[in-house]
This record gives structure tokens, C-alpha cells and sequence, in this order.
């Protein structure tokens, strides 16, 4: 399966009839799938078909869709949408209802709906435009597989990129458990020469309490558990890249856990040079986050 970008762009553009049309469609990272439709009034019989079509699509991704209608010679009349107005009304009557006292819209504010006056062709049959409705769903269909394609192809070059990022997440795991800082028996030698030189100036304290603390001291600052953890989530995230999208949520959810292994390796890093690499750590799994942030 391919890694899917939420970035993108697309356009289609028809004509049939006396209309003349231009789909465009965008789309940005979001948490979700957060559609926002534009479309002229008269032509609202495209909104939920459209959602729809989005929806098989994408998974993820705030998708901006409008539609640009000219004619190509000028409209000469009007219709009213008989079924919205009467749903209209009959709401109408269910509020007139239920809040006494509450004054009724008038005429023109019913009239002034949107979709409620459609304008029309005079000429123009009800089979003529049901026609043209279904060809700008079909021309709507080109413009989303081509936005899926950008995506999909966007997804294909960022898939490279955070595979460079694991791999430096997992060359920093190996520098971390080479670095001496790391080492049990380097902790062990420290703190056996500290508590000599505390043992030197207070002879009388308890051998088998400094022993408990130094397992203690021992204990707080071993890495190698973070290190394991780190090296399963490296397996995890590219197990995730392998089986494609949807896998965005997952992998972000991976870098809170990298970004809290290494602010556990910071804390107990006892010399520079692991400090150093837990510092990298951060960098990279930053890094890794602004690229998983855009993948569906």
C-alpha cells in the first residue's frame, strides 16, 4: 500500500449543454476528514454525491471543493424548488407550534433561501438538466482521482524522506549504547570512587545502606530499557510505512512515545556525550513529526 500525502490539487473542467463548469479541488493536513463544499445555489443536488465521493476517496485531510458554473447563453427564467419550500413550511407550522407568539416569516423571507428560487434555461428540460448533473459528477470523478494520484504521488516522496529520519533515530540507538556513559560497569566504577571519597570523610557510615543507594544510583541511571523501547518503536514505524495509508494518527502517536524515551534518556544521561545523543534524539524525532504530520 503507498503512503498518502494530505497536500494536493486538482482541477476538471467540462461542458454540456448551456453549462459550462470547472472543478477545483485542495487539500491540507488536518486530524480528520474535514470537507468544505462552494457550489451556486440551484445546483445544492451535488452536494451530498460530492461528500460522498470524497469520502471513499480520503480518509484524512481538509479538502476544499468549490464549482464555477457559466453559461453559455443567458438564463431566462426562474423556478421554485417546490419540495424545499413545502419542508420549509412545515417546519414552519412545528415551531408556530411549539413557541406560541412567534411571528412567521414572510414570503420574501422564504423566497430569500438559498435553493429555495433556482434559476433556469426556458428551454431547458428537467431530462436536459438531470443530464448535466450527472456529467459534472463524472467530471467532479476525474478531479478527485487526480487529486488522489498527487497525493498518492506527494506520499511516495515523502516515504523516502522518513525512512532517512528512522534510520537516524536507529544510528543514534547504536551510538547510545556504545557511548560509555551508558555502560553499567562505567556506572558501577563512578559510583564505587564517589562513595570512596565520601566514605573518606564520614567513615562511619552504614556499608550496607551506601550498597542499597548505589543499586539505587544504578538502578536510575541505566538507559538500556529506553533503548529497547526505542528500538521497538523503530520496528513499529516501519512496519506502519510498509503497510501504507491510513497510518498518520499511528505514527504520530509513535513519535510521543520516541520523544518520551528520549526525555527519559536525557534525565539520566550521566556524562556529555550521552547528553549529546539524547539532544540528536530530540532533533531527529522532530524532524520525523513534521513529515508524519502531512501523511494521510
Amino acid at each position: 500500500m503507498p503512503i498518502n500525502s494530505m497536500t494536493g490539487f486538482a482541477r476538471a473542467s467540462a461542458q454540456y449543454g448551456n453549462y459550462n463548469w470547472t472543478w477545483e479541488v485542495r487539500s491540507v493536513n488536518s486530524k480528520g476528514l474535514d470537507v468544505r463544499l462552494r457550489i451556486p445555489s440551484g445546483f445544492d443536488v451535488l452536494d451530498l454525491p460530492a461528500r460522498k465521493a470524497i469520502s471513499q476517496r480520503f480518509k484524512r485531510g481538509s479538502v476544499a471543493l468549490s464549482l464555477n458554473i457559466s453559461h453559455s447563453q443567458d438564463q431566462t427564467g426562474y423556478r421554485i424548488n417546490q419540495d424545499l419550500l413545502n419542508q420549509l413550511i412545515d417546519v414552519m407550522k412545528m415551531v408556530e407550534a411549539k413557541v406560541p407568539g412567534v411571528n412567521a416569516p414572510s414570503v420574501d423571507g422564504l423566497m430569500g433561501l438559498r435553493g429555495v428560487i433556482e434559476t433556469v434555461d426556458d428551454s431547458e428540460s428537467e431530462a436536459e438538466r438531470e443530464a448535466a448533473f450527472g456529467k459534472m459528477m463524472i467530471s467532479l470523478e476525474e478531479a478527485l482521482d487526480d487529486l488522489l494520484t498527487n497525493r498518492i504521488s506527494e506520499g511516495g516522496r515523502m516515504e523516502s524522506v522518513l525512512h532517512g529520519h528512522i534510520d537516524e533515530i536507529e544510528h543514534l540507538c547504536t551510538k547510545a549504547e556504545a557511548c560509555a556513559g551508558a555502560q553499567p560497569d562505567v556506572l558501577r566504577k563512578r559510583l564505587v570512587r564517589q562513595l570512596k571519597d565520601v566514605m573518606e570523610d564520614l567513615p562511619d557510615l552504614d556499608q550496607e545502606r551506601i550498597a542499597q543507594e548505589a543499586a539505587i544510583l544504578m538502578t536510575k541511571a541505566d538507559v538500556r530499557e529506553e533503548l529497547d523501547r526505542l528500538r521497538a518503536h523503530i520496528e513499529g514505524a516501519r512496519d506502519l510505512l510498509v503497510k501504507g495509508s491510513p497510518c498518520g494518527r499511528k505514527l504520530d502517536f509513535l513519535c510521543q512515545e520516541f520523544n518520551r524515551e528520549a526525555n527519559t534518556l536525557c534525565s539520566k544521561a550521566q556524562d556529555v556525550d550521552l547528553t549529546r545523543i539524547g539532544l540528536d534524539f530530540k532533533a531527529a524525532i522532530d524532524q520525523f513529526r513534521e513529515q508524519v504530520q502531512n501523511i494521510e
